[in-house]
């Protein structure tokens, strides 16, 4: 800049002097001012709306036999054989070992006979009535020895009763050294081998059986997760998937997914008091025996749509020094407000926000860090694909 030509020699120039270096000091400053003042920065937005949501939940579970069975001896004896082979499915009544039958059959027998000869007594008995009722008509016999012959064939036949009753045990006793499978399965191991004995009922099971087809998932779920389902499906926010049951969704731990989808079978009626939560049961169609007993999964559960529900994306809340979920807007006068919101949860890379935020807000996601309530900025959409850091860049320089 260029400065007048003063005359050193003016009358005036003690209080000219001065006054005119105020003068361009001022307009010097303001010059400077203007070349450091910055535009608003840059922020990216996303501008929020209405949509319907499905409502889902990641369980960990682990899978459990439709139907376990644990085959044990039901008669004393020594095994003589195993007749089915280990890990492979076997059918309902289908043979899996055999007990020395030897005593069972004489037992067998021995009652056998002892039904015959009460069968004989009994036949001898009613044909004595029938030789003594004309004989006590005519007074050839007294009326006490014919009927104790009445009485005699009654208790033969209570011995014949007897005696069959006695065959049947031992033909049960007899069929029960044939060890069988009583439902369709996967076999386990065997654990007892030929010539080993057996007891009746004994604590330890020869093998195992194992429905696999369908399966069970067990997973437990917070209480108080069901009462705010509960409230939601009253206050008509949820839509309930199906009559009345959730349709649920696996992963496996190698993180696959699982092709079919299952139902919710099982919720417990009570609340376990260590964990505070409650068991559920799914059940899986398991055609391929891809699931075995005991595996660990997550389970995801559809618990039901939302109709109206705010989608954010994660960068685009955060958190005050109390905890409370926080969110900047911009409003038409492109100026930032801070606004207090209700995260509920996380669904994918998003917060469901049930309150605080309305359709057509717009909220920052980027460029959060350099801006804050009472600024004006410029506005960029956010688009997906575009990265953060690249827009918060920009904000910082200004540009």
């Amino acid at each position: 800049m260029r400065l007048p030509q003063v005359p050193l020699t003016s009358p005036h120039r003690t209080g000219y002097f001065p006054a005119l270096m105020g003068a361009l000091l001022a307009v010097a400053c303001s010059q400077q001012n203007a070349s450091t003042a910055a535009p608003p920065r840059l922020v990216g937005v996303v501008t929020v709306k209405d949509q319907p949501v499905t409502i889902s939940t990641q369980l960990p579970g682990r899978t459990v036999a439709y139907r376990i069975a644990q085959i044990r001896p039901q008669v004393n004896g020594v095994i003589l054989k195993r007749t089915y082979t280990q890990g492979s499915t076997v059918r309902a009544g289908e043979q899996l070992y055999q007990i020395d039958p030897a005593p069972y059959q004489a037992t067998y027998d021995s009652a056998e006979a002892s039904l015959m000869n009460a069968q004989a007594a009994l036949e001898l008995a009613q044909i004595t009535v029938q030789r003594y009722a004309p004989l006590v008509k005519t007074n050839a016999i007294s009326k006490l020895t014919y009927e104790t012959a009445q009485a005699t064939v009654k208790q033969d036949v209570a011995s014949v009763a007897a005696a069959k009753a006695a065959l049947e045990a031992a033909r049960i006793n007899l069929g029960y050294t044939k060890v069988v499978s009583p439902i369709t399965g996967r076999s386990a191991a065997s654990l007892v081998t030929e010539g080993a004995l057996v007891t009746a009922n004994q604590t330890n099971a020869l093998t195992i059986v194992q429905q696999l087809d369908p399966i069970y998932v067990d997973a437990t779920q917070p209480s108080d997760t069901l009462l705010r389902l509960q409230r939601e499906y009253a206050a008509g926010d949820l839509q309930r998937v199906g009559d009345q049951q959730a349709r649920v969704e696996l992963t496996l731990s190698d993180g696959s997914q699982y092709p079919l989808a299952g139902k919710l079978q099982f919720a417990d009626t009570s609340v376990d008091e260590s964990t505070g939560s409650v068991t559920l049961q799914a059940l899986f169609p398991n055609p391929a025996k891809t699931l075995l007993p005991g595996m660990f999964v997550q389970l995801r559960i559809d618990e039901g749509t939302r109709q109206h529900a705010i989608l954010v994306p994660q960068q685009g809340v955060t958190h005050d020094a109390s905890g409370n979920a926080t969110a900047l807007i911009v409003d038409n006068d492109n100026q930032v407000r801070l606004v207090t919101v209700q995260a509920d949860r996380a669904i994918g890379n998003e917060w469901l926000v049930t309150r605080g935020l309305s359709q057509g807000d717009r909220v920052i996601v980027s460029g959060v860090q350099f801006v804050k309530p009472g600024d004006r900025v410029r506005v960029e959409q956010a688009k997906s694909g575009t990265p953060t850091e690249q827009i918060a860049a920009d904000g910082a320089s200004g540009d």
